[in-house]
């Protein structure tokens, strides 16, 4: 890449993480995997794994898996929220009693594993397989464990939603995802609640505020194709992270119903499928109860009592209990009508020609 691309912050970003391309693929639990992030390195990518709903030994065999199948820059993803005590589900349950009766199904008698925080156990493993990122939502882990990562010259990549966890984070980090309202998935906020900016503002107060000498910018949410990482570009940022964009790629994990909805789907910010504020596509539960209910279990717990409603309309090819994730930009990405989904790693390098034959005919 010539020209602008390869100049200032983009090439801080290329320099720092060995990517060819300035893309962040975003770790996306249960929708990437490895054979997503692979196509995406393949393409000059960072890829990302989504690691808070694995154990180690899970961690640790999907790193091999993925280091058999392509070289290139990988981020480890992990979140910092504080599980607590179990919270009272009666009132949820309640709620999702009329849902149970139509399904023909109950609460689950051995609720599924929660999504966990970064803690020792999983620094250890980190410090062994050595990865070149590892990036924190919510947040970032405890200062001891942090200092451990940093010690091995890995990069250290932060979450922030807002100017002020930006500037949090600032001495904190080598990275700072800028995240959008309009971004997919759940928003990272930890400081004072959620604040929604839009991606576009928040690069570029955030790059500002940073100037040349603060942590790279990758901004994230609404950004689906070439265009849209050129604006990001011009506002300062480093490198784009895109989640929703590569949903629709073929090494993209999610339903057949997932699929179908992101050419459509209205996305609105819910509490409903983790009792964290995420964004997804409309839904028959967000349709019945609205996106926001206040019966909803603190973030991770709310996904628990919804276990069996999901199974069953997954096994029914529904998504009416499902977290149907997506950012605002989630149409642009399609494909055409009955064309197959494109590769991630033939999506990564159609984006990356396409963006440099667009800012170099700008400069």
């Amino acid at each position: 890449m010539s020209g602008i691309v390869a100049g200032g912050r983009v090439q801080a970003f290329l320099s720092r993480t060995g990517a060819r391309v300035p893309i962040v693929q975003a770790p996306m639990a249960g929708a990437g995997g490895v054979a997503l992030a692979a196509a995406a390195m393949r393409g000059g990518a960072v890829g990302s794994l989504p690691c808070a709903m694995l154990t180690p030994d899970q961690l640790r065999e999907q790193v091999t898996q993925l280091r058999a199948q392509a070289d290139g820059p990988l981020n480890l993803n992990f979140f910092c929220h504080q599980l607590g005590d179990p919270p009272d589900e009666a009132a949820w349950r309640a709620v999702l009693a009329p849902f149970y009766a139509q399904e023909g199904v109950g609460p689950p008698v051995t609720p599924p594993p929660l999504r966990a925080p970064f803690d020792a156990a999983m620094c250890e493993l980190v410090e062994q397989l050595r990865p070149q990122m590892v990036s924190f939502h919510f947040g970032l882990p405890e200062p001891r464990l942090l200092e451990r990562l940093r010690a091995l010259g890995i990069a250290i990549i932060g979450n922030a939603t807002t100017v002020a966890e930006a500037q949090w984070l600032s001495d904190k980090v080598d990275l700072i995802v800028a995240q959008g309202f309009e971004a997919g998935g759940h928003a990272g906020h930890f400081l004072d609640g959620y604040r929604p900016v839009g991606t576009l503002a928040l690069t570029r107060a955030i790059a500002a505020s940073g100037g040349d000498a603060g942590p790279i910018v990758i901004a994230a949410g609404g950004i689906a194709d070439a265009a849209g990482i050129a604006a990001a570009l011009q506002l300062g940022a480093g490198a784009v992270q895109l989640g929703t964009a590569y949903l629709h790629s073929a090494e993209s994990t999610i339903s057949a119903a997932h699929r179908a909805a992101l050419r459509k789907g209205e996305t609105v910010v819910t509490n409903l499928f983790s009792g964290g504020l995420a964004r997804g596509i409309r839904n028959a539960l967000i349709d019945a109860i609205g996106p926001v209910h206040p019966a909803a279990p603190r973030f991770p717990h709310a996904s628990a009592a919804l276990a069996e409603l999901r199974r069953t309309a997954e096994g029914a090819g529904r998504g009416d209990y499902s977290p149907l994730w997506a950012g605002q930009a989630a149409a642009i990405g399609a494909p055409p009508p009955g064309a197959p989904p494109p590769g991630a790693q033939q999506l990564t390098e159609w984006l990356a020609r396409e963006l440099a034959a667009m800012l170099e005919g700008a400069a």
